[in-house]
């Protein structure tokens, strides 16, 4: 299935795809911006990635026709990618200490705490792309019994590291800011650096996978903070 274009304004355009969330649909995206930055190349300035769109920064102005035109044109097919094997493992304790909100989100879904747990560390969690904060990983794959309507008023400050669950989605916060997800656990590893060349550690496409740790493994690992390792 081919996105529909949209023009935002002359420099800002957007291609939306009317389907659901799935692995499919980020190949076929990925394959589309390859397309995109292949032929557009010097009057593309940026692009980014959403669930269901790819936005572009023009660093020129370009008719609305020329990309409805090259749309008309082009076949996915022929470039279709592959998804990238790569598993990351995040540890995660998930514990009252660390988690404010475990014991309450439990008691919501009528689940005890050990159920909530293995219930969210079982899925590979496809990561689809970055936002709302640098490194913040947009994962796809939360079971829908998980599924819970973020806070209708948002935390002031939540701790670096914190794995949450808003909406449909889990996330982890790669650094200390305020949010509406409610807190279930924390991650000793570091998940953003600015100092390194590639500041995230996983590519759009590479899974991740949260593994149970204890409050004492949390507090070893915190002391001495790593970036994740994959299997």
């Amino acid at each position: 299935m081919k996105p529909k274009f949209r023009r935002i304004s002359p420099l800002i355009c957007e291609f939306e795809w009317n389907t659901e969330v799935s692995d499919q649909l980020l190949q076929q995206q990925l394959s589309f911006k390859a397309c995109l930055e292949n032929d557009f190349s010097s009057e593309i300035a940026e692009v980014r990635m959403g669930f269901k769109t790819l936005s572009l920064l023009l660093s020129s102005p370009i008719e609305s026709l020329v990309f409805e035109e090259w749309l008309e044109s082009i076949s996915l097919e022929d470039s279709k990618r592959l998804l990238p094997e790569k598993i990351w493992q995040i540890p995660v304790c998930y514990s009252k200490e660390t988690g404010r909100d475990l014991e309450t989100l439990s008691k919501a879904k009528n689940l005890t705490i050990e159920e909530l747990i293995s219930i969210h560390s079982k899925p590979l969690y496809r990561l689809h792309f970055y936002g709302f904060l640098p490194g913040f990983m947009y994962l796809n794959g939360l079971p829908e019994s998980l599924h819970t309507p973020r806070k209708s008023v948002p935390d002031r400050e939540v701790p670096i590291g914190s794995v949450a669950i808003g909406g449909t989605q889990t996330g982890i916060y790669p650094s200390s800011s305020p949010g509406g997800w409610h807190l279930i656990g924390q991650t000793p590893n570091t998940l953003f650096d600015p100092k390194l060349d590639n500041p995230v550690f996983a590519e759009v496409g590479e899974r991740i996978e949260f593994t149970s740790i204890t409050f004492l493994e949390f507090e070893r690992l915190k002391r001495h903070p790593q970036h994740p390792k994959f299997r």
